[in-house]
């Protein structure tokens, strides 16, 4: 256990409101965070079709880039409207960043992933038109789950998530024993974590490190990554959401003391 028996927790989010947010959050429920981003946002400024039947948001981000919240940053200066189309979120924190700059909700799949989506409207996108607002690094499961039950599917890239240079802190304290906690939010983390362990030279240890952490990741994506990798996931909260998350983490941590 680190410093004043606080658990030392890894935080991975891209270094903006998001990580400060994040970091706060641990403070508050008594842990040390590492703030250790593992993503950085690079908008495309490209906007979603709007002559779609359906519309897919699978990020907080990609609601603040189309309702132009971030134009400072190189999204879009003006604000995308969806007209007649279905707006659909996949997850709660998706949906809330919806609904926070007035679009309205029309879909949530129960499970929050690509998959659940597929399962939520293959029944009724034969010949619809779908487009997809997302990230350069989206799960090819969507589309193709989709175009295989007739849908003609447009992906628009909003956003490409690149590891910084100067990520691996946290690898290297989890290397060292030091780390008593980490937390996955998606399945790029999990691989920008590692990519910056093996350039520090110790993605073994950092690894072998992680087994004496607790480990938690959203969603069983995120899962499947992490034990492919050899990191064993300790914790998966219920439902899909940062802050569940971590509660969940320094929850376990601190019963390990």
């Amino acid at each position: 256990m680190s410093a004043a028996d606080r658990p030392r927790i890894a935080v991975f989010r891209p270094p903006d409101d998001r990580l400060s947010d994040a970091v706060d959050l641990l403070e508050s429920l008594g842990a040390e965070a590492v703030a250790d981003p593992m993503l950085t946002v690079d908008p495309t400024g490209a906007v979603p079709r709007n002559d779609a039947d359906y519309v897919v948001f699978t990020s907080k981000t990609g609601v603040e880039l189309v309702a132009g919240e971030r134009a400072d940053d190189g999204g879009p200066a003006e604000r995308w409207e969806p007209g007649d189309a279905t707006v659909c979120a996949i997850g709660e924190s998706t949906a809330d960043a919806l609904r926070a700059h007035d679009y309205r909700v029309d879909r949530v799949p129960t499970e929050f992933s690509s998959s659940g989506l597929v399962a939520e409207l293959e029944a009724e996108v034969d010949g619809a038109r779908v487009e997809v607002a997302r990230s350069d690094h989206g799960s090819a499961v969507l589309l193709t789950g989709l175009e295989d039950a007739g849908a003609y599917v447009h992906e628009t890239v909003l956003y490409r998530l690149d590891r910084p240079n100067d990520a691996g802190e946290s690898a290297e304290l989890a290397a060292e024993g030091r780390l008593d906690g980490a937390l996955f939010t998606s399945s790029l983390t999990v691989r920008h974590f590692l990519a910056a362990a093996e350039e520090r030279g110790v993605r073994a240890d950092a690894v072998a490190g992680l087994e004496d952490a607790v480990v938690g990741v959203i969603g069983d994506p995120t899962a499947g990554t992490a034990s492919d990798a050899g990191v064993a996931v300790d914790v998966i909260p219920e439902a899909a959401d940062f802050d569940a998350l971590a509660e969940a983490v320094v929850d376990a941590a601190t019963d390990e003391e």
